[in-house]
């Protein structure tokens, strides 16, 4: 039993079951007793990883993404290079360095970084010595610059609600308590305007999920991107729209109950990528598989360069990353990949127009 599942028992004592974006929000954010507030989630020793963790080439390719967008939009003298839930600084790492001999680029950037965690933080400081950063709470504190922008595996962590199809209606998916432990339960069938065009494509009993913090956030970089210039490129898992329950809950690389430890496990669901896109103001790409855009960007060929200088084990490890960064079976089709730019700006390498 966790501090926090105490809390949460007596706060659905006083006012009464809570929705998923509410638990959600408890668990990873609670100033105390938050999941990301409090440790370092990443690694072997942690409860997940991350592409960038798994090799340097996905930092490398995605840096050189986005020096090739500044490029096509003018190389404009001072702009905002900023990532959202950085993990580690290890994609932002491995950024910088493949950027460092792109002229002007280095010299224009200001670096900006979005991270709740100061134990993250801490972290993120270290891999990036020699490099000055600015860290914000929220994007809302951001500059007003150009702004090229990367959120890998950002949004999964959002707070989703859920809702169950009813006949006519839905039911939103509400946490409890039964027997002074978190129980799931259903809200009383109602009409909800943000789900009204999903009544067609959905049957009574399916699961469809909402995030609307995620699509604010889509609307706030599109309106950015457009105005000022630059891009947003988003990775994460998921798909066009939402289909069913796909909250998750993992401790120690393994999938555990999302209401058993609240606070001591990572909780996400997969990006519904359509609303994001339908959000912006700003033009999006076409969703694209991760392994289709990281191959367009030519993954394939730094492998082998990387590859000349490894034997044994080493190259065995970097053989498989590249696999499962790639694969269709792994992490290839999985994860997807959108992009932003502003309407009148070429459409970015490695992604075609939706």
């Amino acid at each position: 039993m966790t501090a926090l599942h105490g809390a949460l028992v007596a706060r659905i004592a006083r006012t009464g079951p809570i929705s998923v974006a509410d638990y959600m929000t408890e668990c990873l954010l609670h100033p105390t007793h938050g999941y990301y507030t409090t440790r370092d989630p990443l690694g072997a020793e942690g409860d997940f990883t991350t592409a960038p963790e798994i090799s340097q080439m996905f930092g490398e390719m995605i840096g050189l993404w986005l020096a090739q967008v500044w490029m096509d939009q003018g190389a404009p003298g001072e702009f905002a290079l900023v990532e959202l839930g950085p993990g580690r600084g290890t994609l932002m790492a491995d950024a910088l360095r493949a950027t460092a001999r792109v002229p002007g680029f280095h010299a224009g950037l200001r670096l900006h970084l979005v991270e709740a965690s100061p134990a993250l933080r801490a972290r993120q400081e270290a891999a990036l010595q020699g490099h000055e950063v600015t860290f914000h709470d929220h994007p809302a504190s951001l500059p007003d610059l150009p702004t090229y922008l990367i959120a890998n595996e950002f949004f999964d962590a959002l707070p989703i609600r859920q809702f169950q199809r009813a006949k006519t209606g839905w039911h939103e998916r509400m946490i409890g308590v039964v027997d002074g432990q978190l129980a799931w339960g259903l809200a009383p069938e109602a009409p909800v305007e943000a789900l009204a065009d999903r009544v067609a494509d959905t049957h009574e009993g399916q699961v469809v999920e909402w995030n609307a913090s995620a699509q604010a956030l889509a609307a706030d970089f599109g309106n950015r991107i457009e105005a000022l210039g630059g891009a947003a490129l988003i990775l994460d898992y998921g798909d066009e729209v939402s289909i069913g329950d796909t909250l998750q809950a993992v401790r120690g690389h393994a999938p555990v109950d999302a209401l058993a430890s609240p606070g001591a496990t990572d909780l996400t669901a997969h990006v519904a990528f359509g609303p994001l896109a339908s959000a912006s103001r700003a033009r999006a790409s076409r969703l694209t598989p991760q392994g289709v855009f990281l191959e367009r960007l030519g993954i394939t060929a730094r492998a082998e360069a990387l590859a000349a200088k490894l034997q044994g084990a080493a190259l065995d490890s970097h053989i498989a990353a590249h696999r499962r960064l790639t694969h269709p079976s792994e992490m290839g089709t999985l994860f997807k990949v959108l992009a932003l730019t502003p309407t009148h700006c070429p459409a970015p390498p490695g992604l075609e127009p939706a």
